[in-house]
């Protein structure tokens, strides 16, 4: 680190807990604030403990087995989202009117991530290298394959028009079947960097100490933030007109979400567009699997029986639109390549369906998803010979320990 390094590095981190602390002393001395304050300070909670949690969670990985990190980080990447998305469903259980919020929180955080996340990072790689293409490890096929089998599965959730029990027992068990792989794959050691490289360089009692006081101060933050945040947004749409469905839709993923788009631009302007692009890869596929599954479970609890969520036409268009979307994506990076070309595809077609709300655009967007897949698969054989390599390694126990056919081979 320069001499200037860990004064920056410093300053980060206690701008992060000013904002997690600023949000425990208001909910805890009990301040009553107007619905936008309320979404807007509790966000700025969200937003700090998301940082936090990132940076803690990269220094635990100093004092645990890299087996046991790559499944905690799995799961903390993404808690922020969890704590919102989780919530809605739990309400839903006692108000069904909450399960519209809960399919827009997990639709819009699921299409952010690749239309914007996945795509800021090869536009961002190309701006700093002038590389027209990010490629990623052999061992990252793992998060490809598992992805597109989620992602098959998940077309069956718009077509049966319900989120159930069922569903979380085949996505859980796909994530599971995930971390099992990708626990045996070995891991290089991690280079720390920003406030996580300060802490590293501590002692161990001193850095074990930091470490768990910053997991327990973003866990009661987002704890006490969730409920205020996501009640917050409604209220606040309902006062200034805008249709609350919107704002959970677009606004929430923005909020716990962008601190991780934040890092993952961060890496590629460091050279390190593999594992930018990887770790938002990883996010998808946590969110594809995981948050969907947790769903219903939590819908389940609240109702106290078990109970299945039912979509109405508008959830059941945005989930096929978002199952689209991952089909194209994991299509594109079955040769683990993603191009600029591609990437201002992607953007395009993400940015673009923001516009339309009628059923009939989108899923006319949700069609070209799935008939640009079908295209890339006709007349890209290294698409297919990929793909397919994946599938063969997956059958004999050796997916991520090799590359797969033409994985260096960049889409045509």
């Amino acid at each position: 680190m320069t001499l200037r390094a860990p004064i920056r590095h410093l300053l980060w981190l206690l701008v992060a807990i000013v904002l997690t602390v600023q949000w425990i002393f208001l909910r805890l001395a009990g301040v009553h604030l107007e619905p936008h304050w309320g979404a807007l300070l509790s966000g700025l909670g969200i937003f700090g403990a998301a940082f936090i949690l990132s940076w803690a969670a990269e220094v635990a990985q100093v004092d645990i087995p890299a087996n046991l990190a790559l499944a905690a980080l799995a799961l903390v990447a993404v808690l922020p989202e969890y704590a919102v998305d989780v919530y809605f469903a739990w309400m839903a259980g006692k108000d069904p009117s909450y399960t519209q919020y809960a399919t827009a929180n997990m639709t819009g955080a699921n299409r952010l991530l690749i239309g914007f996340g996945w795509a800021s990072v090869v536009f961002t790689f190309w701006l700093v290298s002038r590389r027209k293409s990010v490629d990623l490890e052999p061992s990252q096929s793992i998060e490809v394959f598992y992805l597109s089998l989620a992602t098959l599965y998940s077309f069956v959730i718009p077509i049966k028009g319900t989120i159930s029990l069922i569903d979380s027992v085949v996505l859980l068990a796909i994530f599971v079947r995930y971390v099992i792989a990708a626990s045996r794959v070995t891991v290089s050691e991690s280079e720390l960097e920003g406030p996580s490289e300060m802490l590293g360089q501590l002692a161990n009692a001193p850095r074990r100490l930091a470490t768990i006081a910053l997991f327990l101060l973003s866990g009661l933050t987002i704890f006490l933030a969730a409920e205020p945040f996501a009640e917050g947004l409604l209220a606040t749409g309902r006062r200034f007109g805008v249709e609350e469905f919107i704002l959970v839709q677009w606004l929430a993923p923005l909020a716990s979400e962008s601190p991780e788009f934040i890092v993952a631009i961060l890496f590629a302007i460091r050279g390190k567009p593999n594992a930018s692009l990887g770790t938002l890869l990883s996010s998808k596929l946590n969110q594809w699997t995981l948050l969907i599954g947790t769903l219903p479970a939590a819908y389940s609890l609240s109702a106290g029986e078990v109970q299945t969520m039912v979509m109405d036409s508008r959830q059941v268009e945005e989930v096929f639109l978002t199952a689209g979307q991952s089909l194209f994506a994991v299509a594109i990076l079955a040769i683990l390549s993603f191009s600029i070309k591609q990437a201002a595809l992607v953007a395009a077609l993400f940015s673009s369906q923001l516009f339309f709300i009628n059923p009939s655009v989108r899923y006319g967007y949700s069609g070209a998803y799935i008939f640009l897949t079908v295209l890339l698969f006709i007349f890209s054989r290294n698409s297919r010979s990929a793909f397919w390599g994946m599938f063969r390694q997956f059958i004999g126990g050796t997916l991520g320990q090799a590359a797969p056919v033409a994985v260096n081979v960049r889409n045509e």
